[in-house]
């Protein structure tokens, strides 16, 4: 029976739109299991919020606990050939695009006018026309309230901007001219990192981040390998 990933549906040309959902399909894939989308609800997810996995009755909400959990199901290490240094550093690496630049992306999406209209506000299609308007703004308003919350929200979008330089700078200088991560073979941090620029590199978007993100030759050869190696069209 395939793993059931339930995330936000694909769009704008990529996976899916969370690049959360688009790291737990890489998972799976990686891992060599064999997986069905289906379509979610935040309201309902265990954890209020997507992706989550139905694996045979068991409900695993979190990608950090989904591959914890394929690890231990099907006795998988994702990080196999590596040493206790190499692992710590792909966990640091991996931690790094989740913790900090994620939240630089989700800024680029969702507070930039421009990118909002163009990709963010038709997830709001089906909301009646009437109350469309309201039902995005106080939506809006709830992410810029989170971001501010998190700290990414505080700073000014030049300086979210350099953050998110510094963090592809480290990326790109540890990647170098290897195929993965932490060498000629991928790493359970490889699902996480490339799910992240494969949603900040999508052409989709044309704002300052997605520019960004497409400037290191070896960061945008990188993931789309992985999206190639894993999910196939």
């Amino acid at each position: 029976m395939a793993v059931a990933v339930y995330g936000f549906g694909p769009a704008f040309g990529l996976p899916d739109v969370s690049p959360f959902a688009v790291k737990a399909m890489l998972l799976l894939a990686m891992a060599g299991l064999s997986f069905e989308r289906r379509q979610g609800d935040p309201r309902r997810a265990p954890k209020g919020k997507l992706p989550f996995i139905d694996d045979d009755g068991t409900t695993v909400a979190d990608t950090t606990f989904i591959r914890f959990h394929i690890e231990d199901k099907y006795r998988i290490d994702l990080d196999r050939g590596l040493s206790q240094p190499e692992r710590a550093t792909a966990w640091a690496f991996e931690r790094m695009l989740e913790e900090q630049f994620y939240f630089a992306l989700v800024h680029s999406r969702r507070m930039d006018d421009a990118s909002f209209d163009r990709g963010p506000r038709r997830v709001f299609e089906a909301v009646p026309a009437p109350l469309r308007p309201l039902v995005a703004r106080l939506v809006r308003r709830k992410i810029r309230q989170q971001l501010e919350a998190q700290g990414m929200g505080r700073h000014t979008p030049p300086q979210i901007i350099a953050l998110a330089r510094r963090a592809l700078d480290a990326l790109s200088a540890q990647l170098g001219a290897k195929p993965f991560l932490m060498g000629e073979q991928p790493c359970g941090a490889d699902a996480g990192i490339a799910a992240q620029l494969i949603s900040a590199a999508c052409p989709y978007f044309d704002n300052e981040l997605t520019a960004l993100a497409r400037s290191y030759p070896n960061l945008l050869a990188y993931s789309d390998r992985m999206a190639a190696k894993y999910l196939p069209l």
